[in-house]
């Protein structure tokens, strides 16, 4: 069996691990062998998740650039039970990693709205900003679906929220963009590394019954993409196939905040979906075919007694689950208990530590890079029932589901 690392990680490893070196325990760091049948097999066999499940938002985003191999790396060492890619197609039709088909955003005076790749900085692809109407709403930049794969790959990847995560921008430009394949082999050599501990440590039972990493694929603007031939499900399905993600237990959940492509899925495959909820607005889809509700209107019993037709859960966002009101968590919906009902699971998101991000009890200061009581917030959603959470600190999500647990 050859043992090999995932592209670019190797060489800076050992710098990433020393910046958080305080937030996790990093172990077999520098290298990961390639996924065995035996591990693949593991991937769809049935597990019993006692706990709820910390999934890793675009990795460890709170750490390194988000959606990049290191971030996933670094989430499954801090101990996510999923890691979760944003998925996106290129010219070519490959599915990469990004947060959003626009991997640079500019203002109207020219300035950087926001950014994912180094992209704007370069000469060589200055012809390729454009402006393009993205559900709805008109965006001037770069996109993904203009770059061929060899393309993309001669960018870097830089962190999306500088201002606020300032230490995350030492690691701008050491990432490339990843594909799905990529995530997908890296989530392979986590699992059959702890497969291959749990064999020399306790035999073929211990390894059969080692839990797998999960990965959590989002299909971004699914419509969009549909309407430039570049269709997102198909690859997604077939390298889920190739990587041994079969039935209804497999170790993956795919979400979409569109409802015709998760039903179209859901005709096609057995693997886990859910409808992803925002806070407001309604899915891209519905606002196309002129159907009036809302992600409140499907929030509601009757909406989610009809997403169980289709899927095995629902992605809250927070203010579904506990409204702010005067930036203060406010009086719990029913939303947990009703999803349940039906029997579907609930994923909140996003559980994010800085205080930028959280309901104004759980701060620490007026400063609002700095890390406040995120376990508080978390554990209170945990009380409702929640199934799991999306955070961009694995490492704080992990110790906030522990503890909870141990009360």
């Amino acid at each position: 069996m050859s043992v090999r690392t995932p592209r670019l990680m190797a060489p800076i490893a050992a710098l990433a691990l020393a910046a958080c070196a305080n937030l996790s325990q990093a172990h077999d760091a520098a290298n990961g062998a390639d996924a065995s049948d035996a591990a693949r097999q593991a991937s769809s066999q049935p597990t019993t998740v006692a706990a709820p499940l910390v999934i890793g938002h675009r990795g460890a985003s709170g750490y390194v650039p988000e959606h990049t191999l290191m971030s996933y790396w670094l989430a499954i060492e801090q101990g996510a039970d999923y890691v979760e890619p944003d998925l996106v197609s290129t010219k070519d039709g490959v599915l990469v990693a990004r947060h959003e088909n626009a991997i640079a955003i500019v203002n109207a005076d020219g300035s950087i709205r926001e950014a994912t790749t180094d992209v704007a900085e370069r000469p060589e692809f200055a012809d390729r900003k454009v402006t393009k109407l993205i559900d709805g709403v008109s965006l001037t930049g770069w996109f993904t679906e203009d770059f061929t794969l060899a393309e993309l790959k001669t960018l870097r990847a830089k962190e999306r929220l500088p201002s606020l995560r300032v230490a995350n921008t030492r690691f701008d430009r050491m990432f490339e963009v990843p594909t799905f394949e990529e995530v997908l082999n890296l989530v392979d050599q986590a699992n059959e590394r702890r497969r291959q501990k749990a064999l020399a440590e306790g035999g073929p039972k211990a390894a059969a019954k080692v839990k797998p990493i999960g990965v959590y694929p989002e299909t971004k603007h699914p419509t969009y993409f549909d309407g430039i031939n570049l269709s997102l499900e198909e690859p997604l399905l077939r390298s889920l196939q190739r990587h041994g993600y079969r039935g209804p237990h497999a170790a993956v959940f795919i979400q979409s905040f569109e409802v015709g492509n998760l039903k179209a899925l859901a005709t096609k495959t057995r693997l886990p979906l859910v409808q992803l909820l925002n806070g407001s607005g309604q899915p891209y889809d519905f606002t196309v075919a002129g159907d009036k509700r809302t992600y409140a209107d499907l929030a509601k019993p009757e909406g989610l007694k009809e997403i169980a037709t289709y899927a095995t859960g629902v992605g809250a966002n927070t203010n579904l689950m506990i409204p702010l009101v005067g930036g203060k968590l406010g009086t719990p919906t029913t939303l947990v208990s009703d999803a349940h009902a039906v029997g579907l699971k609930v994923h909140g998101w996003t559980f994010r530590a800085e205080n930028n991000f959280l309901p104004n009890e759980f701060d620490s200061s007026s400063n609002p890079a700095e890390y406040g009581d995120l376990a508080g917030q978390i554990q209170v959603f945990l009380g409702l029932g929640m199934d799991g959470f999306f955070t961009d600190q694995p490492f704080l999500g992990r110790q906030a589901r522990d503890a909870f647990i141990a009360k």
